[in-house]
């Protein structure tokens, strides 16, 4: 089969595009033939050698998957061989087929595309766990989402309305704020002007956002602390901003509002069934016409580093995906 191998730490155009044998499910594993793998910022980061998890050399990097089952481990009897899936493998999704463990596999929402069941486990979850578990949205707050054209943002925005929340999005160019608008938000904020922040308190008439869904840092996240509402509860989901920011802790004091860590991979391990039961009413919200995951590029999977390459420069919205040669992307 082919996959992308990385041999040493660098750029994605680095990587090699090698045939290796086809992997054997351990214990407890099943092997997915890839029809479509999604492509999320960590990628870039893990390939650099500059993410928390650093694999040993070579390895096949790629987390969001969906395919079809076809050989199943001893332990792994709960999947089928034919079986259509969508699973999050630690590694391996950037090639034609990955093993995963079978407690990280789930099924296929009905009538979904590959290409979107590729696209939803990671930053469904991750919203999900932000703004139900973490966050406690209740309907009718104010939720700012950063970010609002990425595929993280993406899925806050229709989470956010499917709970009932009225959505602030920020992005920073004419066609991420139209992206934006179009998955659900309410109001869209520029936050490359420096009234942003004026903005947001204009829109919720002076009180601020109750919910702040922050996977940038950096600046935005020290501006976020001005247009929170007093008792609001800021979600820190990551850094795409590069700058790990700090807070004082008397604006923590003064304003009575949470700092809340939103860590979804660490809920994940710690409890063993979190995932499926999540999986099972996000499948819901996706039936019932509530949330749909948006695929806005697509490339062959011998393209890759030219679509790692868009993520990094920030020429995505919502999400992307690559698929081998043989898929086209029809229904399963």
């Amino acid at each position: 089969m082919r996959a992308w191998l990385v041999r040493k730490w660098g750029e994605p155009d680095e990587m090699e595009l090698a045939d290796i044998p086809e992997p054997r499910p351990a214990s407890g594993q099943v092997r997915i033939r890839i029809r479509a793998a999604a492509l999320n910022y960590f990628d870039v980061l893990q390939i650099r050698g500059q993410y928390q998890v650093k694999p040993p050399f070579p390895f096949t990097p790629g987390a969001e998957i969906a395919g079809v089952i076809d050989a199943v481990g001893d332990g792994a009897d709960i999947w089928r061989k034919g079986d259509h899936v969508i699973a999050v493998p630690q590694l391996g999704g950037f090639a034609e087929c990955a093993l995963a463990n079978s407690c990280d596999v789930l099924p296929l929402p009905g009538g979904m595309e590959w290409r979107q069941a590729a696209a939803m486990p990671i930053v469904f979850h991750t919203s999900f766990f932000a703004l139900r578990d973490r966050a406690a949205i209740r309907k009718g707050e104010w939720l700012l989402v950063h970010a609002g054209a990425s595929g993280v943002g993406m899925s806050a925005i229709q989470l956010g309305r499917a709970f009932g929340a009225r959505v602030i999005a920020t992005a920073g160019s004419p066609e991420k704020l139209r992206f934006a608008h179009r998955q659900g938000a309410e109001h869209v904020v520029n936050y490359a002007s420096p009234s942003w922040v004026d903005e947001v308190r204009e829109i919720t008439g002076g009180r601020g956002a109750d919910v702040v869904y922050d996977p940038v840092g950096s600046d935005v996240f020290d501006l976020s602390t001005k247009c929170i509402a007093s008792g609001g509860r800021l979600l820190v989901i990551g850094f795409a901003g590069g700058r790990i920011p700090s807070i004082a802790a008397n604006r923590v004091l003064l304003k009575n509002i949470s700092v809340v860590g939103v860590y979804w991979g660490g809920e994940v391990r710690a409890r063993s069934t979190y995932l499926v039961e999540v999986h099972r009413e996000l499948d819901s919200l996706w039936h019932a016409g509530k949330i749909a995951p948006e695929v806005c590029r697509e490339w062959p999977l011998g393209e890759l580093p030219a679509a790692l390459s868009a993520l990094a420069h920030r020429e995505i919205t919502g999400k992307a995906v690559v698929v081998p040669d043989y898929e086209t992307s029809h229904r399963p």
